[in-house]
């Protein structure tokens, strides 16, 4: 049985307007948002897991939908008119129900499986979302609105990280599998394919491996896709025929990991003693570089791309890149900088602007008639044991029998969200039975959680890390209290607390390490649940998430100010030294002296010049690798403007408009501006501390 999901447009959940004097300006906001409402916009597009995103472009409107596997309702669709801000309009399926592990019965699940991989498209006034289901045919699903009502039909044939393309001549073509890609034409009912047309142009050492997505451009057949093994990359085919011969470009995006590394990892998938280590400890984006995605055009011809990069225990984060095309191939980034896509950069230009926006409204009161459409159970609910209307304020979650959070029965979740997020709730333990369990969780594998738990003696507060199965307990004397979780998604650590008043709050537990596995194929959930043997129900009001940085700057860019500019990694100073730039180390006279001092000159778009004390400025000369830095009287182009880009991880980079690569401190003390992007140990000179002169 599959329940198909009815949303209507005005029930969308509302997201937080945010005037453009506050973003960007380094003042808190509601939740992330990659509109830094000065032009600019910051990846990743949300801060929080969007897995195996596809994208279309239909006249003005931009849709995308991406993976939900084992969540319902499941295949999200969100609207935007300019790719960076977006609304979430509903989901294409509220409910899959293929058996009992669907509904996390018999001791079965479909954990890290579901639906998954989706394929948006948009053809003679019909959307079309093919989409996996282990197990299964492939799935279709079909609306003349994208907020649904959206039908359901099953394909004959599964097609693994199918993409479909709809051709002038009103044939449809189908590319699917992993490594050993195929590909055919389907038939007329868009079932199956037509006998006799399957072909498999490429080998399985070919470099194009899974996640494909098929367009026609300018007359030519084009595949991206994804190669995980070594190095992650997007690669690139072009034909002139859909079934080949093809030409292929390994990487038209690869490295790009925005200064990450690969977190922590299960070494043994949990299988006995949980056992977790840092795949990469020295650094490297091997294993988180943005690679699987696709392309897409705007009504003002620009070409922007999008993928997907693994971001450790938060889940796999969504990006925007633009493209340049060279010698016929799309590549992702700027031109002499092909293949790495800057962090920061100005909007696309679609002939909209929007305001900025977020696609969900995360905090909850639970006071209307459904629940926010944040929200995603996990695996099937039991619809009589959970409700908003027996306590008006309040979700009441009736207890079902479960052994632990991972198989506990209507469990409500959503994404967690970065850098650094605190989920906290409300939770009325009053109606708890003996036996019965309920709490705040971050649903992961392992996973970990506080809560009430009601025993013979009593109600007892408890936070359980299953990682190394161990609790701890304190006694309570009501059954009121607030839980929360404070989440470091940088660290990927976690700390969990409760109050009785909701205003003083108290550790509990130990440090819990959140890490990324492939048991669930997600990133960290927060949860709220109540299980156990007793029979009895917990009632959750007043949920919300604190988000200690919602955005890409973390301080206002600080324009007309003076500031001293330090390499993170070596402490050195750039300073004015026998009239041209140089890098001195923190000790010496000079990095204390007005010769490492610069104006930081507003030049708009997030960007900005740096002037010395004698009124030249850093000027940069030549295109990629040829970036070559001096000082020079004020100029009436890009050689003396940087695109002010801060990391996730506090570094300043400065990004040249004439090089498009990033000013560095060379080993020998002198500065090129020919960095390709940031690197996570810092190594390579371009990651920035700055402090302002008094």
């Amino acid at each position: 049985m599959l329940t198909v999901v009815l949303f209507s447009t005005l029930a969308l959940g509302a997201s937080f307007p945010v005037s453009a004097s506050h973003v960007g300006s380094g003042q808190s906001r509601h939740t992330w948002m990659a509109d830094n409402g000065n032009g600019t916009f910051s990846n990743p597009l949300f801060f929080e897991e969007f897995s195996d995103p596809d994208l279309i472009r239909v006249g003005d409107d931009y849709y995308l939908t991406g993976t939900t596997m084992h969540t319902m309702p499941g295949l999200p669709v969100l609207h935007s008119k300019d790719l960076v801000n977006w609304k979430l309009l509903g989901y294409a399926v509220d409910e899959l129900d293929y058996g009992p592990q669907y509904r996390l019965e018999e001791g079965k699940s479909i954990y890290g499986q579901g639906i998954w991989a989706p394929c948006l498209r948009y053809h003679k006034g019909t959307f079309y979302i093919f989409s996996n289901v282990n197990g299964r045919a492939t799935q279709v699903f079909t609306a003349t609105n994208p907020a649904g009502p959206w039908a359901h039909h099953e394909m004959k044939k599964g097609f693994h990280d199918l993409s479909v393309l709809f051709d002038e001549d009103e044939k449809a073509y189908v590319v699917w599998g992993y490594r050993d890609l195929h590909i055919a034409q389907l038939n007329d009912s868009l079932d199956d394919i037509v006998p006799g047309t399957e072909h498999t142009p490429f080998g399985p050492t070919s470099l194009i491996g899974e996640g494909s997505h098929f367009y026609k451009i300018n007359g030519k057949y084009v595949i991206t896709s994804a190669w995980y093994a070594g190095r992650m990359r997007m690669a690139c085919a072009r034909a002139d025929s859909p079934f080949g011969p093809y030409e292929i470009q390994p990487a038209i995006s690869a490295d790009e990991a925005f200064g990450f590394t690969s977190g922590y990892r299960l070494r043994n998938q949990g299988a006995g003693k949980f056992d977790t280590w840092p795949l990469n400890p020295h650094g490297g984006p091997e294993g988180v570089a943005m690679h699987q995605g696709g392309i897409v055009e705007t009504q003002t011809g620009e070409w922007w791309g999008w993928s997907m990069m693994d971001a450790n225990s938060i889940g796999r984060m969504t990006c925007l890149s633009p493209v340049t095309w060279e010698q016929g191939w799309p590549y992702f980034g700027l031109p002499g900088n092909l293949g790495r896509t800057p962090r920061t950069w100005v909007k696309p230009n679609t002939g909209f602007a929007e305001r900025p926006s977020a696609p969900f409204a995360r905090n909850d009161d639970f006071r209307g008639p459904s629940l926010a459409n944040v929200w995603q159970w996990n695996h099937a609910p039991v619809d009589g044991k959970w409700s908003l209307s027996e306590r008006q304020g309040f979700l009441r979650l009736h207890t079902v029998p479960g052994e632990s959070l991972w198989n506990a029965r209507n469990t409500l979740t959503q994404r967690a969200v970065g850098p650094a997020s605190s989920p906290t709730v409300e939770l009325d333990a009053s109606g708890l039975e003996t036996g019965d369990v309920a709490g705040l969780g971050l649903l992961n594998y392992p996973f970990a959680w506080i809560g009430i738990r009601k025993s013979t003696q009593g109600l007892e507060i408890v936070q359980y890390d299953q990682s190394t199965d161990k609790s701890e307990v304190q006694s309570l004397s009501s059954g009121r209290v607030w839980l929360r979780a404070d989440c470091d998604f940088i660290s990927e650590k976690a700390k969990f607390s409760f109050s009785t008043d909701g205003k003083a709050f108290r550790n509990l537990g130990p440090e819990f390490t959140m890490i990324f596995q492939l048991k669930t194929f997600q990133g960290i959930r927060y949860s709220l649940f109540a299980y156990g043997a007793g029979g009895g129900f917990a009632d959750f009001s007043h949920f919300s998430v604190h988000e200690l940085s919602p955005t890409a700057l973390t301080q206002p860019i600080p324009i007309h100010r003076e500031i001293r500019l330090e390499n993170m990694k070596s402490k050195e100073a750039i300073v004015v030294k026998g009239g041209e730039l140089a890098s001195v180390t923190a000790s010496d006279p000079l990095a204390q002296s007005p010769a490492a001092h610069f104006r930081v000159i507003d030049r708009k778009l997030g960007r900005v010049s740096l002037q010395t004390v004698d009124g030249r400025f850093v000027t940069v000369h030549g295109l990629g690798a040829q970036g070559q830095v001096s000082l020079e009287p004020t100029r009436n182009d890009d050689s003396q403007t940087f695109q002010w880009t801060e990391m996730a991880r506090g570094d300043l980079l400065l990004l040249s408009l004439a090089s498009h690569r990033n000013l560095r401190i060379l080993p020998d003390g002198a500065l090129r501006a020919d960095e390709p992007g940031a690197q996570f140990d810092r190594k390579n000179g371009a990651s920035f501390s700055w402090k302002p002169i008094s």
